[in-house]
C-alpha cells in the first residue's frame, strides 16, 4: 500500500484539477465549440484502443510486485498515472460534460459544496481502488482475469465513444 500511495495521489489530484477546470467554466467551451468535443473523442478512442491492448496483453507473474518496484521507480509510476488521468477521454468528457455541466446548476455556496462533494468522492474511489488491488492484487489467476475483463471494458469504452460521435 505505501507504494501505492504515490499513485492514488497523484490520480486524486489530478482528478481534482479535472473537477475544478470543468466546474469553473470549460465545460461551458466544450458545449459550445463542437470540434472541441470531436478531437477528445478521436484521442480518446485511440488511447482507450492503446491502452486496452496494453492491458490485454499484459503477463502476470508471482513475481510481479517486486519487478514493478524495480522497473517502475515512483517517478515512472507518477508520469504513468498523470497520464492515464488527464488522458483518460472518459474522464475528462465525464467531468467535463457531467460535473461541468451539473454545476451549472448551482451558484454560490451550494456549487461549492457539490464541488467538494465531488472530489471528496473521487479521493474515496482512488483509495478504496488501491485497497481493492491490494487485496485482489496478491492472487495470480485472478489478476490475469481481471486484465483481460479490464481490457474489455476499455474496448466497450472506445466503441462508446464511437457510437457518441457518430450522433453528434
Amino acid at each position: 500500500m505505501r507504494r501505492a500511495m504515490p499513485v492514488v495521489l497523484t490520480a486524486a489530484l489530478a482528478d481534482t484539477a479535472l473537477i475544478l477546470i470543468a466546474v469553473l467554466g470549460v465545460s461551458a467551451v466544450v458545449l459550445t465549440v463542437p470540434w472541441v468535443k470531436v478531437v477528445l473523442c478521436v484521442i480518446g478512442v485511440g488511447f482507450l484502443l492503446f491502452m486496452g491492448w496494453i492491458t490485454w496483453r499484459s503477463e502476470v507473474h508471482e513475481d510481479d510486485a517486486a519487478k514493478l518496484a524495480h522497473d517502475w521507480p515512483i517517478r515512472r509510476q507518477i508520469i504513468f498515472a498523470l497520464s492515464v488521468s488527464l488522458l483518460n477521454p472518459h474522464a475528462l468528457l465525464d467531468t467535463i460534460g457531467v460535473i461541468g455541466t451539473s454545476s451549472l446548476a448551482y451558484a454560490g455556496s451550494e456549487q461549492i459544496a457539490f464541488t467538494a462533494a465531488c472530489i471528496l468522492n473521487s479521493w474515496g474511489w482512488f483509495f478504496m481502488l488501491a485497497v481493492a488491488g491490494k487485496l485482489i492484487g496478491s492472487i495470480g489467476p485472478v489478476r490475469k482475469w481481471l486484465n483481460r475483463v479490464s481490457a474489455v471494458i476499455i474496448w466497450i469504452s472506445a466503441v462508446y465513444l464511437v457510437y457518441n460521435l457518430t450522433r453528434m
